[in-house]
C-alpha cells in the first residue's frame, strides 16, 4: 500500500463513517501511525440521505473528502480500498489493493440495508443508505413524473405516482414528509398536465405506531404531521413481497407502485477472518466489551453500528446512530494512547443527547431527557444541530442556502436527472 515505514505503533481504522472519523481525528498528530481505509473516497452525512433523494440538496453538500479531513495530520494516510478479510493471527488486513500490517485494528463498518432475506424485495425495491442510491431514488422519482405526464394508461399513470416507503423510523418518516412536499409544491407548478391529487404517498410501518424508538408523544405528533401533508400512513403493516409493480403486505392493503423505497431496517457489516462467536448472529454487530474490544481480542476493536455492547442500560447494545458512534471513537482514541503507554483505559458510557425526526417544512420532533416537543420549534433545532454536525464549513454554509431558498420559495432545486436510473430486469 505504499504506507511509509515508522517507529510508532500502527493503528489501521476500516471505515471512514461518522465513528471512523471521529477516531481519526482523536488521533490527530500523537505518537501513532494512523491508515483509513473506506471503498468510497469521501464521508456520508447520512441524516440528510433524505434530502439527497427528494431533491432538496446536491449530494457534495453532504459528502466531504476523507483526504481533506486528514490533510493537516501528518501521521494519517488514506487509502482508497474495499477490506476482505482479517488474518488475525498475522496482524494483517487483506484489502482490494493489498495487504497491510497492523497494531491496533478498528472495524467501523457500519451497516448496510436489511431486506430480512427477501430476495425479491432485494431484487425489486430502492435502498437509501449511500449517496448513489439516493440519487437512483431522485433520478426514478423524477423519471416516474415524466413518463406519467406522457402516458394514456390511468392504471399506468397511477402506479407511476404510487410512492411506497417501507419502514416508519426516522429515515422513512422524513422521507415520506419530503416525497409530500415534492407532491404539494412541486408537482402542481412543474406538471400542470399532471394531477397532484393522483399522486399517493404510502408509508408502512411494521409495529403499531411510526418513530417506534421515540416517545408516544413524538410518534402521535409525526403521524398527525404526515397525514397533514397527504401520507396515509399503515401500521402494524409489513411487506410481504414486491415484484416490481405489485406490494404485498400481510394485510388486505395490496399497492400498486413503480417505486417501492426500503427503509425498514439495517443489519451489520462485517468483515470475515475473526474467530467464531465474535458477530452475533442475528444482529451482525461484533460483541465488544466497555473498552469497545471486540470479543477474544485485546487488539482488535470495532465502533458504532458494527459493534454491540452489551450494558446494564443497553442490554440490546447502543442505537444505531451517529451519537454513539462519535462519542465511542472519541473515546476509544484516548484509550489507545494509554494502552500504548500502558496505562488502564477508560470504559465507554453513552451519553444520551435526545432524538429528533423532521416531518417537513415547520414540522419536527425532538425527544430529549427532560423535554418532548414538536412542531416549529422543534424543525428549527432539528435543523441547527444537522447544520451543524456536518463535516466542513463550505458544506454547512450550501445547506443552508438552500434550505433558506427552498423555504422562501417552496421550491427543491436540486431537481436534476444527471444519471437515469434503470431498473434491472
Amino acid at each position: 500500500m505504499n504506507i511509509p515505514a515508522s517507529k510508532n505503533p500502527r493503528v489501521v481504522i476500516v471505515g471512514g463513517g461518522f465513528a471512523g472519523i471521529s477516531m481519526v481525528k482523536q488521533l490527530a498528530n500523537k505518537p501513532v501511525q494512523v491508515v483509513l481505509i473506506d471503498k468510497h473516497n469521501y464521508h456520508t452525512f447520512q441524516p440528510l440521505l433524505y434530502q439527497v433523494s427528494s431533491s432538496g440538496l446536491e449530494p457534495d453538500s453532504i459528502a466531504y473528502p476523507l483526504r481533506k479531513i486528514i490533510k493537516k495530520q501528518k501521521n494519517t494516510f488514506f487509502r482508497l480500498a474495499e477490506v476482505n478479510n482479517i488474518n488475525h493471527e498475522a496482524r494483517v488486513v487483506q484489502t482490494s489493493i493489498g495487504e497491510i500490517a497492523y497494531d491496533y485494528l478498528v472495524i467501523a463498518t457500519g451497516t448496510k440495508t436489511n431486506f430480512f432475506g427477501n430476495k425479491a424485495i432485494e431484487s425489486n425495491s430502492m435502498p437509501m443508505k449511500t449517496v448513489p442510491q439516493a440519487l437512483n431514488i431522485r433520478s426514478l422519482i423524477l423519471q416516474n413524473f415524466e413518463k406519467a405526464a406522457i402516458t394514456n394508461d390511468k392504471e399506468a399513470r397511477e402506479a407511476l405516482l404510487n410512492f411506497v416507503i417501507v419502514g416508519g423510523g426516522p429515515t422513512g418518516v422524513e422521507l415520506a414528509g419530503a416525497i409530500a412536499e415534492l407532491k404539494n409544491n412541486i408537482l402542481p407548478r412543474d406538471y400542470h398536465d399532471l394531477n397532484a391529487s393522483d399522486m399517493q404517498i404510502h408509508l408502512l410501518e411494521g409495529s403499531a405506531r411510526v418513530l417506534p424508538p421515540m416517545s408516544k408523544q413524538a410518534s402521535e405528533k409525526s403521524e398527525k404531521f404526515l397525514k397533514a401533508l397527504g401520507v396515509k400512513v399503515h401500521c402494524n403493516t409489513f411487506v410481504k413481497d414486491y415484484d416490481g409493480l405489485k406490494v404485498t403486505t400481510n394485510t388486505d392493503l395490496k399497492l400498486e407502485s413503480e417505486t417501492v423505497i426500503w427503509a425498514a431496517g439495517v443489519t451489520g457489516s462485517p468483515v470475515s477472518g475473526l474467530q467464531e462467536g465474535t458477530v452475533v448472529e442475528r444482529a451482525n454487530r461484533y460483541l465488544v466489551n466497555q473498552y469497545n474490544q471486540v470479543q477474544g481480542y485485546d487488539t482488535i476493536f470495532a465502533l458504532g453500528d458494527i459493534a454491540l455492547m452489551k450494558t446494564e442500560a443497553y442490554p440490546k447494545g447502543h442505537p444505531q446512530v451517529a451519537q454513539p458512534a462519535i462519542q465511542q471513537g472519541k473515546l476509544l482514541g484516548k484509550n489507545i494512547l494509554k494502552l500504548i503507554e500502558g496505562k488502564p483505559m477508560k470504559k465507554f458510557e453513552y451519553h444520551d443527547k435526545g432524538s429528533m425526526a423532521t416531518i417537513g417544512r415547520n414540522k419536527a420532533v425532538v425527544d430529549l431527557k427532560a423535554y418532548k416537543f414538536g412542531g416549529f420549534f422543534a424543525w428549527f433545532v432539528w435543523m441547527f444541530v444537522h447544520l451543524m454536525s456536518l463535516v466542513g464549513f463550505r458544506n454547512r454554509v450550501i445547506v443552508f442556502f438552500n434550505w433558506t431558498y427552498n423555504y422562501i420559495n417552496f421550491d427543491k432545486a436540486a431537481r436534476l436527472i444527471i444519471r437515469p436510473f434503470h431498473k434491472s430486469k
